[in-house]
């Protein structure tokens, strides 16, 4: 009797590889139009990050190739250029989505987001983005066809990280707010993009939020166990993680990085349980959504006649493969979070290859949480006003010839209610939040061109801007305060969701056109 191998198969065949195939494909989807959507302000020639400012520069210092600076841009960045990009990039994940070549489509695409991270900089250095590529990387690999037992045990190593990895991070927070239960009496009013449904939340009692607090350790250090143990394990822990990730979207907007870590709990199921829940949701379901899923051929379709299963070759480079990964996974992850004392040093350079590429990576999501939130405000001055005095006495007192200019998604006027606006992320609002725990460092390079752009080509930036900026302003500063949810009497007495005190206020920055 011939043994199976590898032996983690445990039923996760061909409909889940389609299902699962067609989740990353919509989260890719969702991912490429919120970049597609503000990538000129990001990144254009008149953007807050220049890309080809970047690549000039990098040119001129003649010290760097394509291999150390990984993206297409070396060729390709006019703006013209970066627009379609991610046009390409919709288009590949839509593709996919439908079923048409979906490992080429995803190979495609995530090289091509590749490219965007590498010059993205501030703008697309979050760890959901680099959970998009080491997904995109995998589902390059990933048949829909038929069983793929190695590939999709990489899924459920790269969900294992997700979890374990974030906490072991908040168990070392020098905080120690997660052990001590204070971490989430913080988490819902400090979170970089609430929901309204955040302020609910955060008046919860306080032993709730304690409780939370404990119970997040558990889950990140406990359940990611279940993932590799026998069916009803896992389906425990798909179901934990997917009732996590909903309570975080509900809260908070963290782009799709939410909606791409519940995708990939359909990895924890079985060939039988997609379908005995796509026959269960069938009577509830439109006819014409019935059809246009099964358009997808979700469910495991029968392989084309006279297809032979893979080689034993193929088999051997295939888990071959996997032991390189694993091995990346677990030296990158002990090189992050391990207290080593140089003990990993002879990995450095592997680790730095790797980050490079951004495949395979160690998360550490919200390993301590802030306990005050800082929100930078931009205010513009008229044209005509003779400008600001020097070193006014008092910071306050010249606030009426001000004009608070407010961006979409930041708290900005107390009385509008926080939004929902995941799957998108609005990525210089969510910046901004990191600039406000440390604005009174350097302001980091976005925020100066910011600044510049408000004076000089107001046009530039205006999308990200509720209300139109003025053309011609004489100065532009930025005053900084801190917010507070309001209780709930004051809500129901006031409408107000925030309540603000003011911390510092800028030097302000005269415009040119004033000095003409």
């Amino acid at each position: 009797m011939t043994r199976r191998w590898p032996p983690w198969t445990f039923g996760s065949g061909a409909s889940v590889g389609a299902l699962g195939s067609r989740l990353l494909a919509l989260v890719s989807l969702a991912a490429w139009l919120s970049l597609g959507s503000q990538v000129r302000v990001l990144l254009g020639s008149r953007g807050l990050l220049p890309v080809a400012e970047l690549i000039d520069a990098v040119r001129a210092d003649g010290r760097a190739s394509p291999f150390d600076l990984p993206t297409l841009c070396w060729w390709f960045h006019s703006d013209g250029a970066l627009v379609g990009g991610t046009i390409a990039g919709a288009l590949l994940s839509l593709a996919a989505l439908g079923g048409w070549r979906p490992r080429t489509c995803f190979a495609l695409s995530t090289a091509l987001y590749l490219s965007y991270a590498t010059v993205g900089r501030d703008f697309l250095s979050f760890q959901w983005d680099n959970l998009l590529l080491e997904c995109g990387l995998l589902a390059a690999f990933l048949p829909t066809r038929r069983p793929a037992p190695v590939v999709h045990f990489l899924f459920r190593l790269v969900l294992f990280k997700l979890y374990f990895e974030s906490g072991i991070a908040k168990w070392q927070s020098q905080l120690g707010d997660w052990q001590d239960g204070s971490a989430m009496t913080y988490y819902y009013e400090t979170a970089p993009l609430p929901t309204w449904l955040a302020f609910t939340a955060h008046h919860l009692p306080v032993w709730w939020h304690h409780l939370e607090s404990r119970a997040t350790l558990l889950l990140e250090l406990g359940v990611p166990f279940l993932i590799f143990g026998p069916r009803r394990a896992r389906l425990l822990a798909a179901v934990v993680f997917s009732w996590f990730q909903i309570f975080n979207a509900a809260t908070a907007n963290y782009g799709f990085f939410c909606y791409l870590a519940a995708a990939l709990n359909v990895f924890l199921l079985d060939d039988a349980d997609v379908v005995r829940a796509g026959a269960r949701a069938a009577p509830y379901v439109p006819t014409w959504l019935r059809r246009a899923v099964g358009r997808l051929r979700i469910q495991a379709p029968a392989p084309p006649a006279g297809e032979k299963p893979p080689s034993g070759l193929r088999r051997a480079a295939a888990i071959a493969g996997a032991l390189f990964l694993v091995a990346g996974s677990l030296v990158d992850g002990l090189y992050q979070l391990a207290e080593s004392d140089g003990a990993l040093a002879f990995a450095a350079p592997l680790v730095e290859l790797n980050q490079r590429f951004r495949l395979v990576n160690s998360y550490h999501l919200f390993a301590s949480i802030t306990r005050e939130r800082i929100e930078p405000e931009l205010q513009t001055l008229a044209e005509g006003d003779p400008g600001p005095e020097p070193e006014p006495a008092d910071e306050s007192a010249d606030d009426g010839r001000w004009t608070p200019q407010y961006l979409w998604h930041k708290p900005g006027d107390p009385r509008r209610a926080p939004d929902f606006v995941a799957p998108h992320q609005p990525r210089v609002d969510f910046q901004l939040w990191f600039y406000g725990l440390a604005f009174r460092r350097r302001a980091p390079a976005y925020v100066s061109t910011l600044v510049d752009r408000m004076c000089e080509d107001p046009a530039a930036v205006q999308p990200l801007f509720r209300q139109p900026l003025p053309p011609h302003p004489t100065a532009v500063r930025i005053v900084y305060w801190r917010y507070l949810f309001v209780s709930r009497a004051e809500r129901r007495a006031t409408g107000a969701w925030w309540q603000r005190a003011r911390v510092a206020t800028s030097r302000a920055v005269r415009c040119p056109s004033t000095d003409r």
